[in-house]
């Protein structure tokens, strides 16, 4: 066995300055296409076979038998305007690696570095997934399923990681079962008659309708929704009106719902259906109710946990392995789990002399590039372990 911290930091001037060049770079979701042209040089230098997968994915395999394991990494950007300091900082307008997917490609290819030199000893077949479109619906991680990524050679289980700049460096944050929740879209038009406001009752007012519809979805999550269950249910946007004397004809209403639990969610989905419009039909107006779903919830698998736990302890001191809280944060990699055993952890990247950073999505995010060499160490030895299990 070669020895892996070596490796990582033999090749780690690479991984800082394939970051960079990715950073400097952004591409926004399914348009990832000088971003996919890169990759592949990066695999074809190294040696390793990769496939096309659903146009600007790629996927890579490593070794050969009956096991395979699987690493993803998103590889898409946002639509931000950078406002960093940094000497790489994004080359195109409006467009921003705001939620490390950067790191994300830089350290699953260091990875694939370090694996590709230890393949005579493998245990069976790693398989490196480059994802596209993780930040846009429908996902990329459910077209590239669809377009094979898991078969040929089948995937028994996969591994993936995020930046968290929630935590410092050096830390790293795990936890069994439900992580990251569903995200679902939810948009209303209500339909009114619109009146002088002197004389109300020539017209239907959607505001007042509006009003009474926004705090009846806030009664749906403690009427229907079991208090020991998590969930959000938020409007977070309403356009209606133009003027302090007309009562409009149109008002509309946006929000998000966010779960951990599948049976909820489809609950409240027709009760949301159901009501909407029976609702505002008391204020003589009509609603049009659009749900766009998003993400399912991801839910760490009990068996990897066990994996990942025993392989944070060979990289991390004990005080620097979290359990991580669960946040209603959206994240494609949930179609992985909904297929086969999955798992997703979270590194720390915020630097050691902060006492907090700008968020995932936020125009000024600069992670500590120091984290990323124990990410690379915790995909090449999660691989791994997986495959070297009895």
């Amino acid at each position: 066995m070669i020895d892996i911290k070596n490796e990582i930091n033999k090749i780690f001037n690479n991984t800082v300055a394939t970051r960079r060049h990715l950073h400097a770079n952004p591409e926004l979701s399914f348009k990832e296409f000088e971003t996919a042209k890169f990759i592949r040089q990066e695999l074809d230098n190294l040696g390793i076979e990769w496939k096309k997968c659903s146009e600007t994915g790629t996927v890579a395999t490593i070794g050969k038998g009956s096991k395979c394991v699987a690493l993803r990494a998103d590889i898409d950007a946002l639509p931000i305007f950078e406002e960093t300091n940094l000497k790489f900082k994004s080359k195109n307008d409006n467009v921003m690696h705001a939620c490390g997917h950067d790191m994300h490609t830089a350290m699953l290819l260091s990875a694939a570095s370090i694996l590709k030199k230890e393949e005579k000893n493998l245990n069976g077949v790693i398989k490196l997934i480059f994802q596209l479109g993780e930040e846009q619906l429908p996902g990329g991680a459910s077209l590239m399923i669809a377009d094979g990524a898991l078969e040929n050679p089948k995937v028994d289980a996969i591994f993936g990681q995020h930046i968290y700049p929630g935590e410092s460096e050096g830390y790293i944050s795990i936890k069994e079962g439900p992580v990251m929740g569903s995200a679902d879209e939810i948009y209303i038009t209500i339909n009114g008659k619109s009146t002088h406001a002197a004389q109300p009752h020539l017209g239907h007012d959607p505001i007042l309708a509006a009003a009474q519809l926004i705090v009846y979805y806030q009664t749906l999550m403690t009427k229907y929704k079991d208090p020991t269950k998590a969930g959000v249910l938020t409007l977070a946007s309403i356009k209606g009106g133009f003027a302090t004397n007309v009562i409009p004809d149109k008002v509309e209403i946006m929000g998000t719902l966010r779960s951990f639990d599948n049976d909820w969610r489809e609950e409240i989905h027709k009760i949301l259906e159901e009501k909407t419009n029976l609702l505002v039909s008391t204020y003589d107006c009509t609603a049009s109710l659009e749900i766009r779903k998003g993400y399912p919830s991801v839910i760490n698998d009990k068996s990897l946990h066990k994996i990942v736990n025993e392989t944070t302890k060979t990289i991390f001191p004990k005080e620097k392995i979290l359990e991580f809280e669960p946040k209603m944060w959206g994240e494609d990699f949930s179609y992985y789990g909904r297929v086969i055993p999955a798992y997703f952890w979270f590194l720390g990247v915020r630097p050691p002399q902060l006492s907090e950073m700008p968020a995932l999505h936020n125009s000024k995010l600069d992670p500590d590039e120091n984290a990323m060499k124990l990410g690379i160490e915790m995909l090449v030895k999660s691989a791994l372990n997986y495959l070297n299990q009895k």
